[in-house]
């Protein structure tokens, strides 16, 4: 078993300024996946001007931050709203919810598809392979900031948090690699093709919902909600399971109603 290294989750401090790594993993993300916008539209001729990409990463960061936050208060911090709203505006420690980040963002892609008169699943299917580097440099932060620890194990891997004896999965990290270089991988190989429009959308929302699930599997729940159903189901499977539903209807109804585009 492995010792947790415990990190400052203060990266930069600069007299009364202080940067966390939080943010750092945050920035980089939203970073990577502007350049794979860029990237995938010069080497397919897509079509989309440099402006257009960053119109696109301007809307979806605000999804990204108000989703995340208020998906988060809604999903997992209601108690803590109630003890100190203030607590919505303190994101440096951390308390994001990915399920409530993508509602943002795709409320926000929605807004800029009708205010550039775009497609809303052309906008949607573009930057889904962008977006799995973005939630690993997520988790990283995660990892750093000691959040979402595993259930307990004795794997040779196994993490042992600061306070604790007990060997935990290092689920954060099992994250990390899940829903960003597998989800990659399996988004990058499924729109090297054509496909019809959705398509993309919809194996994005398949593909991650049935990750998450998994790795639900190795992450001690929250302790202020526990399990939600059966003694095993965790708040993060339940959001995800909506996920898998629509993924697979979307693509279901893109194959059956679409050209390959």
């Amino acid at each position: 078993m492995w010792h947790y290294p415990s990190f400052d989750p203060i990266a930069i401090s600069l007299g009364p300024v202080s940067i966390h790594w939080y943010a750092i993993s945050y920035l980089v993300g939203i970073s990577l996946a502007w350049w794979i916008l860029g990237n995938r539209s010069r080497r397919k001729n897509l079509g989309w001007s440099d402006e257009a990409i960053s119109d696109i990463v301007f809307y979806a960061v605000l999804g990204i931050i108000l989703g995340g936050r208020v998906g988060y208060m809604l999903f997992y911090g209601y108690e803590q709203v109630a003890a100190d709203p203030l607590v919505v505006f303190k994101v440096w420690q951390g308390g994001m919810s990915f399920h409530g980040g993508m509602i943002g963002v795709f409320v926000s892609l929605w807004i800029y598809a009708r205010r550039f008169k775009r497609g809303f699943f052309t906008v949607t299917d573009f930057i889904a392979p962008s977006i799995p580097l973005g939630l690993g440099c997520g988790r990283i932060g995660n990892f750093i900031n000691g959040e979402l620890p595993g259930r307990v194990t004795e794997v040779p891997w196994a993490l042992i948090y600061p306070g604790e004896v007990i060997g935990r999965h290092p689920s954060s990290l099992y994250q990390a690699i899940l829903e960003g270089p597998v989800l990659l991988l399996v988004l990058w190989g499924f729109s090297a093709k054509p496909r019809p429009a959705m398509a993309v959308s919809g194996l994005f929302l398949l593909a991650y919902g049935m990750l998450r699930f998994f790795s639900e599997l190795f992450r001690e729940p929250d302790s202020h909600i526990g399990y939600v159903a059966f003694s095993w189901l965790t708040q993060g499977q339940l959001l995800s399971v909506p996920m898998v539903v629509f993924g697979t209807a979307f693509l279901i109804v893109s194959y059956r109603c679409n050209s390959i585009g």
